[in-house]
């Protein structure tokens, strides 16, 4: 079973509604989507949250820390 992209929901993306509320666990601060990473960038926190099978994994001990 394959399951085609919505137009709201693009193919390996997120939804842009959930991008609009979602915020740094830590710093409380906006996010940046990076769709060819598939990560959510925090800058205030230095750190960018995976995102896997669409779904944002906001969890400091999963994120990666950015130089």
């Amino acid at each position: 079973m394959t399951v085609s992209p919505s137009p709201d929901r693009p193919a390996h993306g997120v939804d842009p509604k959930l991008l609009e509320i979602l915020v740094c666990p830590l710093t409380k601060s906006a996010l940046e989507y990076d769709a060819e990473k598939q990560e959510l960038v925090s800058r205030a926190a230095k750190l960018a949250y995976p995102i896997r099978d669409g779904i944002p994994i906001m969890l400091p001990e999963e994120a990666r820390r950015l130089d």
